[in-house]
């Protein structure tokens, strides 16, 4: 119930804070979605892997916030992949808006896990796949949910995630 309050704290605070700690948002939400997310069991295997693709600003939050920290018995390990090239499997990929998705998608999902978390920061990623999408609605920071995408991933999103997403898509 704490972290669902937080979460809700946050998304209210974020409009008000400065373009710098957008970064430390989008990375603490992150975090969070994967609690709030039905993992398969090929996704509960090793250590849980985060992908940031050229974003290094989203990297070094996540490093500092989940160093040491376990998701499950797993480790979380962050990874930082500078091209598309780069990316290997993981369990969650965030992918930057400077890597145009819509062309680079199909790519992306055969290099990564076929059960894996495309979080993304791109408008229409949703309809290229992208499971979670951070947007900019009225000033606002804001995520879109595409349950779809979640489901022919074999991931189940929370009603509770869902509950907070500016827009659901089906």
């Amino acid at each position: 119930m704490r972290k669902i309050l937080l979460l809700l704290i946050l998304m209210v605070a974020v409009p008000k804070i400065g373009s710098s700690q957008v970064e430390k948002y989008k990375s603490v939400f992150t975090l969070n979605f994967i609690r709030y997310i039905g993992w398969p069991d090929d996704a509960k295997q090793g250590d849980f892997v985060i992908g940031v693709l050229k974003n290094s600003k989203i990297a070094d939050w996540l490093v500092k916030q989940s160093g040491g920290k376990k998701f499950g018995y797993q480790n979380v390990v962050i990874k930082q992949f500078n091209s598309v090239d780069e990316v290997t499997d993981c369990q969650v990929l965030y992918v930057s808006s400077s890597v145009n998705f819509s062309r680079h998608s199909e790519t992306l999902f055969s290099k990564i896990g076929k059960s894996s978390l495309v979080i993304t920061e791109a408008e229409g990623a949703t309809k290229h796949g992208s499971v979670i999408n951070f947007v900019v609605r009225d000033n606002n920071l804001k995520f879109e949910i595409h349950d779809l995408n979640a489901k022919n991933l074999g991931l189940s999103i929370s009603s509770k995630l869902s509950n907070m997403a500016a827009a659901i898509k089906k």
